[in-house]
């Protein structure tokens, strides 16, 4: 299992100009991590429906290159939305899966059969061109350039460590460092959307 803090600095490197979202737990790293802020969506409280907006997102804006990053149980929630993706086969779109095997956000506790799904079969599955499946961050290391420059929609599963939240949700460290309408006018703005 790969640390997700490592995923962010690895997938930096590469990122370009990609509009990028970050879903669950471990996105508090990419805060620190992100260059490029104004190009950055926050969908916080969207679990089960980021991946079906930041897709919409790719279908409105073909020319930029988007990527979310998804977690499995969020993607549990609405499994269809694959489906949908490998129908419009958006090119711009690179979907990457961060499965830590867990609810982390509400306490840690297991996705039922975590340790046998294989996310990137079943986005293959729904019609996905292009998928991988990492547990290794030296090889993870090796396709992300690869990775960033492939025609979509590319799906990337990535076995991350846990970083579990047990606290209630109101005694937590606020992370976000904006909300989500500043976030919309600051993409609004960078990309000159009236």
């Amino acid at each position: 299992m790969i640390e997700a803090k490592k995923v962010f600095e690895e997938f930096q490197k590469h990122r370009g100009d990609s509009i990028v979202h970050v879903q669950g737990t471990s996105g508090h790293h990419w805060n620190n991590i992100s260059t490029k802020l104004n190009r950055d969506i926050l969908l916080e409280d969207a679990m089960g429906q980021s991946t079906s907006a930041v897709f919409g997102l790719a279908l409105g804006l073909p020319e930029e290159k988007v990527v979310h990053f998804d977690t499995e149980g969020a993607l549990l929630m609405n499994l269809g939305v694959l489906a949908s993706i490998a129908g419009k086969k958006p090119k711009n779109f690179v979907h990457f899966l961060l499965d830590n095997e867990c609810y982390a956000t509400t306490g840690g506790q297991p996705v039922p059969n975590n340790e046998e799904i294989d996310y990137a079969m079943i986005a293959k599955g729904a019609g996905y061109p292009i998928t991988y499946n990492f547990t290794d961050l030296e090889e993870l290391s090796i396709h992300m350039q690869e990775i960033m420059n492939l025609d979509g929609p590319v799906f990337v599963a990535i076995k991350t460590k846990p970083e579990i939240e047990n606290l209630p949700m109101g005694l937590r460290e606020k992370r976000q460092i904006r909300t989500r309408p500043q976030t919309i006018n600051d993409l609004r703005s960078e990309l000159n959307i009236k």
